[in-house]
């Protein structure tokens, strides 16, 4: 399977799913995105960012199926651009690809992720893209599952914890890990209880010199 062929479904859920799943959420109210994942965002926002700076803000996977992070970054200064690649709500990019931003190197200031990285296949092609299009100092905040049951959306292929996103850092050379952590306890909201969210800041790290480049090569010999 070719991993930038253009696939058809959001992030979260099949197009063919939006009716059905739309309604739902109406019929119940309590199917929101879950409190943990919410609460996670906010204390990454509360402890990392400055309120008054302004900022830009790429959501990947922000298709909103069942809540959305927008809120958390309703502030004067800051601008929240939704990407996913099917349109809907929350959704102000349409992506072709899950594997190609249209977007150009260092745009955002700040890069999230949460509830999206288990329903994409090849989640570190994404990965790279995020990297690529954040600032050099910029930050990565990703959110996923560390357990759970199958959620097809339309698929459901991973889940992952603190190593897992040590060794993300460690495939693009360019971020570096601030923080990693799982709930290993049960979340005391019933709605995350089953999820344990491995949460993880990155940093981008700035672009070595282009004089300094052949020599990293020879310290790190053939590929």
């Amino acid at each position: 399977m070719d991993a930038n062929r253009p696939t058809t479904h959001s992030y979260r859920q099949g197009a063919c799913l939006l009716a059905e799943r739309t309604i739902a959420a109406k019929r119940h109210p309590c199917a929101a995105m879950h409190v943990s994942s919410l609460d996670h965002m906010k204390d990454l926002v509360s402890r990392y960012l400055e309120p008054t700076a302004p900022m830009r803000v790429v959501d990947v996977g922000s298709f909103d199926v069942n809540g959305s992070y927008r809120p958390i970054f309703d502030r004067p200064g800051w601008q929240y651009i939704g990407v996913d690649i099917a349109a809907g709500p929350n959704v102000d990019m349409v992506l072709s690809s899950p594997y190609r931003f249209p977007m150009r190197n260092s745009f955002a200031d700040l890069v999230i992720s949460g509830q999206a990285f288990e329903h994409i296949e090849f989640f570190w092609l994404t990965w790279k893209e995020m990297v690529r299009v954040t600032k050099p100092g910029g930050l990565i905040f990703l959110i996923a599952p560390s357990r759970g049951p199958e959620h097809l959306h339309p698929v459901d292929c991973w889940r992952f914890l603190p190593g897992g996103y040590r060794a993300l850092a460690k495939l693009v050379r360019n971020a570096e890990v601030v923080e990693v952590q799982t709930d290993w306890q049960p979340h005391s909201s019933p709605d995350s209880a089953d999820w344990g969210d491995t949460v993880g800041v990155f940093r981008k790290s700035a672009a070595r010199p282009l004089f300094l480049r052949p020599l990293d090569r020879l310290v790190r010999g053939p590929r």
